[in-house]
């Protein structure tokens, strides 16, 4: 299996297939309008448009599981993404990170690359998984890792990444 073989709704209830994205350098973060974390929206947004021409594709999905941060409907998730942040890249439809309904992406994430001591649990909101162009999930960061800690690594992989003409 691989994260090509995964889709998920987009915040509209859109399906949308991983396969449309391989080829690109992914960061898949889980999100929500009311942590502490919040504010990363920023660098999220600054990360995306910098480097989406290099083949970056940041996915926001938004999740309630943590101190019920992230309430809203669709409609409203949307309109504070926007307003509030400038969102551009893709925002997902509300999901489950961990227990019985998680999503099942976030379940090939988390058995890719395990938490501290192997842990498969997702500890909070803004939790960070780097997939590289060939679908290949390198690296998970803490919600503490701030958007601009991981620039260097994201360049790394979109230097390894093929080129527009190549894909």
């Amino acid at each position: 299996m691989s994260i090509y073989d995964l889709s998920a709704n987009l915040l509209d209830g859109t399906p949308q297939s991983f396969a449309d994205y391989q080829g690109k350098v992914l960061l898949i973060v889980n999100v929500a309008s009311h942590c502490g974390f919040t504010p990363q929206y920023t660098g999220l947004e600054a990360l995306y448009r910098r480097h989406q021409d290099e083949g970056l594709v940041v996915l926001g999905f938004p999740c309630n599981q943590f101190g019920a941060q992230e309430p809203g409907s669709a409609a409203e998730i949307q309109e504070f993404c926007s307003l509030s942040y400038g969102v551009s890249f893709p925002i997902f439809a509300k999901i489950d990170v961990n227990g019985p309904q998680t999503h099942p992406l976030y379940a090939y994430l988390k058995a890719q690359q395990p938490g501290l001591l192997g842990s498969q649990a997702i500890k909070w909101n803004f939790t960070k998984f780097l997939v590289d162009g060939d679908g290949v999930v390198r690296r998970r960061y803490a919600p503490a890792d701030a958007p601009e800690q991981i620039e260097r690594d994201i360049v790394g992989l979109l230097r390894t990444a093929p080129t527009a003409a190549e894909r």
